[in-house]
């Protein structure tokens, strides 16, 4: 028995009955309990891979036949017309030895799948609709111009593939643009390891800047590209765990591309062209009666910038193997002071991460609005994490992602914005969205309306319309507004506070579905105003999908209310 695969085998096991009873409602799963024991450990490994809360990883679960070999996809937000992609193809045993290989026959299933499913004119045929949504959904991106970077993982609880399916991979002429990754015990193990503290010598190239500044000390060097390749081989994502974008080095996206080539075309000007790392550590030390090529002795160190580079060096050095010696780049270290440390930690991974539209909620999670929402909501009843939870959230808690997903949507009426830019939300839309108008009351009724909306999205009736799929946040606005009209609640329910939030509840209790109703025929009658009677027949799944992202429904929409 490998005792790795033993261990990831009782994590999964041992989730707790409000999981894999979401699990088993989800996916319609049966009385087969192989079957599900499979499915645990698809749902566990996604979510450690994807660093994703209960019910993302459960939206990205399409296992259940007719699925082209796909048990997970996630999709990110374009980015520069990159559109992100991890496909994740699932295969478990109960022989806990670790020693069968991850079968061909996947491979290829999945080389099938990358054929057919992301090309927006192939004929899909028979898919199941948990795919089949969101296959639509990223065709719609790709005709709109966005090029797919796809990450293709291959998981299971033993070896990699063997040379057949390596054969197969490099015969499929997809190049870069579909990375694949082996996924096993190993990989998650060290992956839950991650917050194990590193401390680490760092070899230094040439004359290196040391400063006292503000009680704190910065050491300014430079690193030889295979010193970084080794430390993120000796430490890996241990170095990663405060950096905001901690798996996008393994997508082969466009940066990671130019890194390539240029190593491979000017590997002595690398240190030119990149902007270079940002370390934090609690102290270091070094020889300061030497010149220069400092060993720099490091307590606690993490990568809070330059993850993405760290692993793409990693990565092409393990394909190449060398590289010239005069191949460097810039390193900034920063000792800390222990009395402040965590809070400079997250200034420092803010500011020098916030040039890109990143995922901020957790540098966000200490801003006084953050506090004092999980202050005022807990009074009303209920559990607010504006934080990422390492314990499961419960269901009817209320994460900081969802919140602002839903106060866009209801609150501030701008349901495009708030399903595809969710990178912003904690960006540059942060003070609109979490505005200092805005109270606990308004917050929970706007959760408990987007709630309903996406639980209806996710699991459709057989009498909805099909546009329900890709409306729950414009639906959540319209019935949001039938529910202010009756209570006499204003604008952006400008008149909702502690004081009647138990009077709105009960009111929503009753005539929620009847709300979402009235919203179904508002927007059933905004789109007949764009496309006509018959649209449903005239326009494609992919159409539909597009026009959830367009702002010029939005004025159709409140001529039909």
């Amino acid at each position: 028995m490998n005792f790795k695969a033993s261990i990831i085998e009782q994590q999964f096991l041992g989730l707790d009955d409000e999981t894999k009873n979401a699990l088993r409602d989800e996916l319609n799963l049966g009385s087969d309990e192989n079957k599900f024991k499979s499915t645990l450990f698809l749902y566990y490994s996604t979510k450690i891979l994807l660093d994703l809360e209960r019910d993302e990883t459960i939206e990205c679960l399409v296992d259940g036949g007719q699925d082209f070999g796909i048990d997970a996809i996630y999709v990110n937000e374009p980015e520069e017309h990159e559109l992100p992609i991890t496909i994740i193809q699932a295969k478990y045993t109960n022989n806990l030895k670790g020693d069968s290989n991850f079968p061909e026959s996947g491979i290829k299933e999945m080389l099938n799948a990358l054929r057919y499913l992301f090309d927006p004119y192939a004929q899909l045929g028979a898919v199941n609709e948990r795919l089949r949504t969101k296959v639509e959904e990223i065709r719609s991106f790709i005709r709109e111009g966005n090029i797919p970077k796809i990450r293709a993982i291959a998981l299971n609880n033993g070896l990699k593939w063997n040379e057949a399916a390596q054969e197969q991979i490099d015969l499929s002429g997809f190049g870069q643009q579909v990375v694949w990754e082996h996924v096993n015990h190993d990989t998650l193990l060290d992956l839950l390891n991650s917050t194990k503290k590193v401390d680490a010598n760092l070899q230094l190239l040439g004359a290196a800047i040391v400063e006292d500044m503000n009680f704190s000390r910065v050491f300014v060097g430079r690193m030889a590209v295979r010193e970084v390749a080794e430390l993120i081989g000796q430490h890996g994502d241990r170095l990663l765990e405060r950096n905001v974008r901690r798996y996008l080095g393994l997508q082969g996206n466009r940066v990671n591309t130019d890194i390539h080539t240029t190593l491979n075309q000017e590997p002595d000007n690398f240190y030119y062209y990149n902007n270079g790392l940002t370390l934090v550590c609690k102290s270091f030390s070094y020889n300061a009666l030497q010149k220069n090529d400092f060993l720099v002795r490091t307590k606690d160190l993490q990568i809070v910038n330059g993850g993405q580079t760290s692993m793409t060096l990693h990565h092409y050095m393990r394909q190449h193997e060398t590289v010239s010696e005069n191949a460097s780049v810039l390193v900034r270290i920063y000792e800390l002071p222990d009395e402040q440390y965590e809070n400079y930690v997250s200034k420092i991974t803010h500011a020098t991460n916030n040039q890109n539209p990143v995922d901020l909620k957790d540098l966000r999670a200490n801003d006084e609005k953050q506090r004092n929402l999980e202050a005022g909501i807990k009074e009303l009843g209920y559990v607010y994490h504006r934080k990422r939870s390492t314990a499961n959230v419960r269901t009817g808690d209320i994460t900081s992602g969802m919140a602002a997903e839903a106060i866009l949507s209801v609150i501030l009426k701008k349901p495009h914005q708030a399903k595809f830019n969710a990178k912003e939300h904690f960006g540059k839309f942060y003070d609109v969205v979490f505005s200092a108008e805005l109270n606990a009351a308004q917050t929970v009724i706007a959760v408990l309306i987007y709630r309903f909306t996406e639980a209806r999205r996710k699991k459709l009736l057989s009498t909805d319309k099909v546009f329900v799929r890709y409306a729950s946040c414009f639906l959540a606005m319209q019935m949001a507004q039938k529910l202010s009209d009756e209570k006499q609640l204003g604008e952006q329910l400008i008149l909702l506070n502690h004081r009647n939030f138990a009077e709105v509840k009960a009111t929503l209790d009753a005539k929620m579905e009847t709300y979402f109703e009235m919203a179904v025929q508002d927007i059933d009658h905004a789109l007949s105003q764009l496309y006509g009677e018959s649209y449903m027949v005239t326009i494609s799944l992919q159409q539909l999908s597009a026009t959830f992202r367009r702002a010029d429904l939005m004025e159709k929409i409140f001529q039909a209310a």
